[in-house]
């Protein structure tokens, strides 16, 4: 059976092989796919907000996959692994460990050094792991609970309400997020710490 999840703009599609990932053959459509998604990450903050991470644990690439894997693993195959494909957004797929260290070496350095306030700090590391886009799915809301991570872990601050409405489906909120990693892209952060905190 052919699967089609029905896109909306801004999602990254999947390859033929990465769909093969499916680890639930009952699967049929995106509805379906995003109930069983979204248990898994109700399941994956369970696990994380009930547990303690040093900073120098939280900033590895071991971490940030592992995120990836208990956000995804009960319904991908590939959770927590980098993708293999190139997609309509992100690096080059090889390029993904040297940008992922990168960037956690300068999260490292940002914390150490306190080089912006917190919120901000959260808020351009979701902004340049969603951009990397580490995995062949999930990167925007990953990035987001890797935000949310690094506030309420390191900084021992409440997390982000990301416009306190599910930013997986069509709606204003969405677009408004959209809209503000555009101007992230551009160099303009203000509008996604912004939007974070809406």
């Amino acid at each position: 059976m052919e699967l089609d999840f029905g896109y909306i703009y801004g999602q990254t599609p999947l390859e033929e092989e990465e769909k093969d990932g499916l680890l639930i053959p009952t699967i049929a459509n995106r509805g379906e796919l995003d109930e069983f998604e979204q248990q898994n990450i109700e399941d994956a903050i369970q696990w994380i907000f009930m547990r303690t991470f040093k900073t120098e644990a939280i900033f590895t690439e071991a971490f940030v996959r592992t995120v990836h894997k208990r956000m995804y693993g009960n319904v991908w195959a590939w959770a927590g692994d980098f993708r293999k494909t190139d997609k309509n957004i992100g690096i080059d797929k090889w390029q993904i460990p040297v940008a992922l260290r990168t960037l956690l070496d300068d999260a490292v350095y940002w914390t150490a050094h306190q080089t912006f306030p917190p919120d901000e700090i959260a808020v351009r590391f979701k902004h340049r792991l969603v951009s990397i886009h580490c995995f062949p799915n999930g990167n925007g809301r990953q990035s987001r609970l890797m935000a949310d991570i690094i506030i309420e872990k390191v900084f021992k601050q409440a997390v982000f309400s990301w416009g306190a409405a599910d930013l997986v489906k069509k709606g204003d909120a969405r677009t408004a997020y959209l809209q503000a990693l555009k101007a992230a892209d551009t160099g303009e952060i203000e509008p996604l710490l912004v939007f974070a905190r809406s």
